[in-house]
């Protein structure tokens, strides 16, 4: 083979040809997005040489996770620390996080860099009551506040095995809402990125679910900020937010549709809140920049290709598409590794490494392609395929 392609195996378990491109997408400079609030949720770096097991507390690289958080920042992007993407619950436990959140929010204090961060209840290990539930989102909300960084109210595993119906979702973020400093962003994350949410709001009827969320916010407008919408449902998405009482913003986090949920219709749009924003981050702020010029076809332009790549890392089961997102920082050049905590790393196959390079080499996203393409050569050699 040449030193300009690659082989590349695909889902047939056959070898294929790739040539990668040589220059990476030029964009311009990070100045501040304009017409959207726009968060990228994103990942941690493992430390790579801690002697730990996936049942370990998580070792992190905290320089190359702030380095990465920096970069984001360089765009103009706001960051969503501690969220799923971060590997909340699958491999950062809450004193992992409780750190995450102390170091990134005084990182952002020194670089004038947006973020907010997730509150949940993971310091919570078995069964659990209502009381108990409320005093730990109690417990991490404070935390958030006195870090200086807006509060997520994230949906919380432990509500949805205890809750007995819609009333007790009221209770809980009612209590929640009404002690909240600031106005907090309201989480409503799916059972694709979390089986555990099934029937979350009191309700495996979305339906039914989304007029008790809806309740919620009413009784609450001036402390909510925003929602956050990861159902993958964008009509459901478009019909939520029609329904918001004015000043409440919704904050796509549709990784399969979040091109014409931000650039919205006539009635209205949609902020964002992704984790596809960790790879796309300097594309991303590129497209919104060009929105904030009221080009909304050179918007779509910029970011519709980007959807397949979306589609494939986000694929079923959707909650992996972690390994994706840590996977192309390691081919982009920003960390040396690609370790993850818990061992995450091997949530994916090679083909579907494989096809995730390909589409992010499309697409320009490698800084440095000859380093992308090194890379990914050196991690075909572990799986046996010979350049």
């Amino acid at each position: 083979m040449t030193n300009g392609t690659i082989r590349l195996p695909g889902a047939d378990g056959q070898l294929r040809t790739y040539t990668p491109r040589t220059a990476p997408l030029v964009v311009s400079a990070g100045t501040p997005l304009t017409s959207r609030t726009v968060f990228s949720a994103a990942h941690v770096v493992a430390d790579p040489f801690a002697d730990v097991s996936p049942d370990s507390p998580a070792a992190v690289d905290w320089d190359a996770t702030l380095a990465f958080r920096r970069h984001l920042w360089s765009h103009g992007l706001g960051v969503a620390e501690a969220m799923d993407t971060a590997q909340r619950g699958m491999g950062l436990d809450w004193a992992g996080a409780a750190e995450l959140i102390r170091r990134s929010a005084a990182e952002a204090k020194s670089v004038g860099g947006l973020i907010a961060c997730g509150v949940g209840t993971d310091q919570l290990t078995g069964p659990a009551s209502l009381p108990d539930i409320r005093k730990a989102y109690e417990e991490q909300l404070a935390l958030v506040e006195e870090s200086g960084a807006q509060a997520i109210l994230m949906a919380s595993r432990a509500l949805a095995a205890a809750a007995r119906g819609p009333e007790d979702y009221l209770e809980v973020y009612g209590h929640l809402l009404r002690q909240a400093a600031e106005p907090v962003v309201l989480h409503w994350l799916g059972p694709m990125f979390d089986p555990a949410l099934d029937g979350y709001w009191g309700s495996s009827d979305l339906d039914a679910a989304t007029e008790t969320f809806l309740a919620v916010i009413a009784a609450h407008p001036d402390k909510v900020d925003g929602i956050k919408v990861s159902l993958l449902d964008a009509q459901r998405e478009i019909d939520i937010r029609r329904r918001l009482p004015q000043g409440v913003r919704c904050y796509t986090g549709d990784d399969f549709n979040y091109p014409e949920l931000i650039a919205g219709d006539d009635k209205g749009f949609s902020h964002a809140l992704l984790g596809i924003f960790d790879p796309l981050g300097p594309l991303a702020a590129q497209a919104v920049r060009v929105l904030d010029t009221g080009d909304v076809k050179g918007f779509r332009e910029l970011l519709d290709p980007t959807v397949e790549l979306s589609r494939h890392l986000f694929q079923t089961p959707t909650r992996f598409y972690k390994t994706g997102v840590v996977f192309l920082a390691w081919l982009a050049g920003h960390q040396s590794h690609f370790t993850m905590v818990g061992g995450l790393q091997s949530a994916r196959s090679l083909p579907h490494f494989a096809r995730a390079y390909e589409l992010a080499d499309d697409l320009g996203l490698f800084p440095d392609p000859a380093l992308a393409q090194a890379r990914m050569k050196n991690l075909l050699s572990l799986y046996g395929v010979a350049q």
